[in-house]
């Protein structure tokens, strides 16, 4: 169950009302082309399924997306789009959100389109809290340009670009972000919609930048990227669910929970061997953003297990907000600018001949 995902009880944002719009209504007559079993297809299934919630006409819903796979989304989505450049996608998102902050903005990027080209405008956009959705394919692996490593590869992956294996180590984006201090950070897998459909609603809810990372495969140049973490035989064991006000535990086969630990940090222990009351109760509205970043590196942590849900939801004010209000206040105060005069004012100067 993920009704308390975040919050107990989420509604949808504005229930669409008899004769309203539909998912259908949010398809094209463009076909779909992502190679048989890409996690792309399931993921534009429960954006479209997602899309009615919101209340908004098409023309006021626009998807922008860089260069990849997944950048694809804007053809196959009846409603505004851009399929713009490398790693920009970000950037241009930035500059459309707040001249026009009537519209739903929503960032379709990849690992390597968002990780790598564009890691510095994700980052920069994710500190300003621009009022966006970002949507980020995981799959590990540069798909459109035929299997070269991708930030995200994990140390010794073995591609066309690393025959001896990759040396690099890999961005863990979920630390990336809260590390830029991100006001929404989640993380997902394409191939559990009511769980994906659970957070991209969350996301949708929150004023600020929401960033989602989805875990998803490559079928052709990275299968199996995820299997432990899909597989219904390990993926209990493998994951573990975050839920805002409850205890961290994770396991069937044998049960095991999170907590803080003496010297700091945080550590897996058995369920049978600690206390309730010494199990780290998550929650996603601390302001301090410790805590949430520590969850981020369990995989990294000695019988390491990878965290889906929402890590952290705090409010912040939007910088799409900010600057409106300030052009709010200045025309308040200057209805009629002189465009002239404020260009030729200030520190500029004239550039005259001696002759």
């Amino acid at each position: 169950m993920v009704d308390n995902l975040l919050l107990p009880a989420a509604p949808m944002l504005h229930p669409p009302s008899p004769g309203g719009l539909s998912s259908d209504d949010f398809k094209t007559d463009q076909e779909a082309r992502w190679c048989p079993g890409c996690g792309d297809y399931a993921i534009l299934a429960a954006v479209q399924g997602l899309l009615p919630e919101l209340g908004l006409a098409r023309e006021n819903i626009v998807f922008v997306s860089g260069i990849g796979c997944s950048s694809r989304f804007p053809y196959y989505l009846n409603t505004y789009g851009m399929h713009s450049i490398h790693g920009r996608a970000p950037a241009i998102a930035t500059g459309l959100a707040t001249a026009r902050p009537d519209l739903s903005v929503w960032v379709v990027t990849g690992d390597g389109d968002a990780l790598s080209i564009g890691g510095n405008h994700l980052i920069h956009t994710l500190r300003r809290n621009v009022n966006l959705k970002i949507l980020l394919f995981n799959n590990r692996i540069y798909g459109l340009t035929k299997g070269q490593y991708s930030p995200t590869s994990e140390a010794g992956k073995v591609t066309k670009s690393t025959p001896g294996g990759s040396v690099d180590q890999p961005v863990n984006p979920i630390a990336l972000a809260l590390g830029a201090e991100a006001t929404f950070v989640a993380r997902t897998v394409d191939s559990d919609r009511q769980h994906l459909t659970a957070v991209l609603r969350e996301a949708a809810r929150h004023r600020g930048t929401a960033l989602v990372e989805i875990l998803q495969n490559c079928t052709i140049f990275n299968d199996g990227a995820f299997s432990e973490l899909k597989d219904p035989e390990t993926r209990d064991d493998a994951t573990v669910r975050l839920r805002h006000g409850e205890p961290v535990t994770f396991g069937t086969k044998n049960p095991k929970g999170v907590r803080i630990a003496s010297r700091g940090g945080l550590e897996i222990v058995p369920l049978d061997g600690a206390s309730a009351d010494s199990l780290l109760v998550h929650d996603v509205h601390d302001e301090d953003s410790s805590i949430a970043y520590m969850l981020a590196r369990l995989p990294e942590r000695p019988g390491g297990v990878v965290p889906l849900g929402i890590f952290r939801a705090v409010d912040r004010p939007a910088y799409d907000d900010l600057v409106n209000d300030q052009l709010l206040r200045a025309r308040a105060d200057d209805p009629a600018p002189d465009l002239s005069a404020i260009v030729a004012g200030g520190d500029t100067w004239r550039v005259t001949s001696r002759d």
